[in-house]
């Protein structure tokens, strides 16, 4: 089990590298981010000690059931899945470090008095719907500028990127649509030049279609089954609005 984790480390890595010389980018310039829902503590541990230092978890419930087992290895926790107003002291007290999908103001408006009152700041990525399907979470392409304005004014919310899921599809064209759409996104907010907003974070791809990501300006992949291996459900199972997901 360790061997095969580790290799395939090397095997994400080694295709990160190669996308980013095709696309003529700096490999220093895209983290690995290891989606690890559904995976063992002890299957985590073997990435983190392997020197990878960035995880993510998709449900709040398994932000709790691992923290135990995991908090002695260094390392960053960021939250990517659809976080639910009543879970956000949990997301808290769990030391994640980023919310990567931010997607309303309602949510931004509780963390931020949450914040407040624990006196703390978080990082975030605004969530953007970028393949028009109902199943998905985000906010709509149209309405992503005026939530990044909105969310600027909670101070206690550090608003690094945006975040999106790509559509699910064999047909890399459509893909790489999603993808180009989040970055054309974050130029327009950059030429805005929002005070206290930093568009330095595009988080986008996972283990099928990284490379799209990458060459259309990813800075973070998040990947999951190609590290871990096949999970007991699809990729839609987590991702699905109409789940209670967390």
């Amino acid at each position: 089990m360790e061997e095969q984790i580790i290799n395939n480390i090397a095997v994400i890595k080694e295709r990160i590298h190669k996308a980013c010389n095709e696309s003529g980018r700096d490999p220093g310039e895209v983290k690995l981010l290891l989606a690890t829902k559904t995976v063992l503590p002890e299957r985590i541990k073997i990435a983190l000690q392997a020197g990878q230092t960035l995880i993510a978890e998709n449900k709040v419930q398994e932000l709790k059931e691992k923290y135990a087992a995991l908090k002695e290895i260094p390392h960053t926790s960021h939250f990517i899945g659809h976080l639910q107003t009543n879970k956000i002291k949990d997301v808290l007290k769990y030391e994640v470090s980023c919310i990567q999908s931010l997607d309303r103001l309602d949510l931004a408006e509780k963390l931020h008095q949450r914040l407040q009152f624990e006196n703390k700041t978080m990082e975030a990525l605004i969530q953007v719907n970028t393949s028009g399907e109902e199943s998905k979470f985000g906010v709509h392409p149209d309405g992503a500028i005026e939530l990044v304005k909105q969310v600027a004014q909670l101070k206690t919310l550090k608003i690094k990127g945006l975040m999106t899921i790509g559509l699910f599809s064999a047909e890399t064209g459509k893909v790489r649509k999603c993808f180009r759409l989040l970055k054309n996104i974050q130029q327009q907010i950059i030429a805005l030049n929002i005070p206290d907003i930093e568009m330095r974070e595009l988080s986008m791809g996972m283990s099928g279609d990284l490379e799209i990501a990458i060459a259309e300006g990813a800075t973070i992949v998040r990947v999951g089954t190609a590290i871990f291996g096949q999970r007991m459900y699809p990729d839609s199972y987590y991702w699905n609005e109409t789940e209670q997901m967390n």
